[in-house]
């Protein structure tokens, strides 16, 4: 059926890769800084989403973690268009009754502007798994290399490598 090329030659039906240990070590990923200045949430969130799933890589497998770090800086700048500033409501629950509390994204984003981008960003990964930590410390960001930051402009995407979020005023 096969000739003797054939039999000896490259594997030709199994081209699979799948990433091992040494390729999604935590220490080597990369870390961006955003810039969230009159930028409009939805597409800014999505951006940084792809960035954190490492989705913008040619190694992106969906079961490992590849994505690299992010920070968001002047997150009390966003944009959001129509009247969403006015309309769109956040919500959140004490977990009592009559624990509801509802503001809107102005109110918001006096109290705690980081807040909406986490909100947009955590609805934009996959459910079930942890995939945004705490926002990234000074102290944090001291530790890393700075020379592997990397500063992503939300309006194209990047070829570089992926995220984690962090949101700094």
């Amino acid at each position: 059926m096969f000739e003797e090329s054939e039999i000896n030659g490259p594997d030709i039906w199994n081209k699979t890769w799948y990433p091992k240990a040494a390729d999604h070590i935590s220490t080597d990923k990369t870390w961006y800084i955003v810039d969230a200045t009159d930028k409009i949430l939805g597409r800014l969130a999505s951006t940084i989403a792809i960035h954190i799933r490492g989705k913008n890589l040619a190694t992106y497998t969906p079961s490992v973690d590849m994505g690299a770090y992010v920070i968001v800086v002047n997150a009390e700048k966003v944009a959001v268009s129509g009247k969403k500033r006015n309309q769109k409501l956040y919500r959140r629950h004490s977990g009592r009754p009559g624990g509801m509390k509802v503001e809107t994204f102005d109110q918001l984003q006096l109290r705690i502007p980081e807040r909406i981008i986490e909100h947009a960003v955590r609805g934009m990964l996959p459910k079930g798994r942890e995939m945004i930590a705490s926002p990234k410390s000074k102290a944090q960001w001291d530790e890393a290399d700075d020379s592997g930051v990397k500063p992503v402009d939300s309006g194209e995407r990047s070829t570089d490598n992926g995220a984690r979020l962090g949101v700094w005023d």
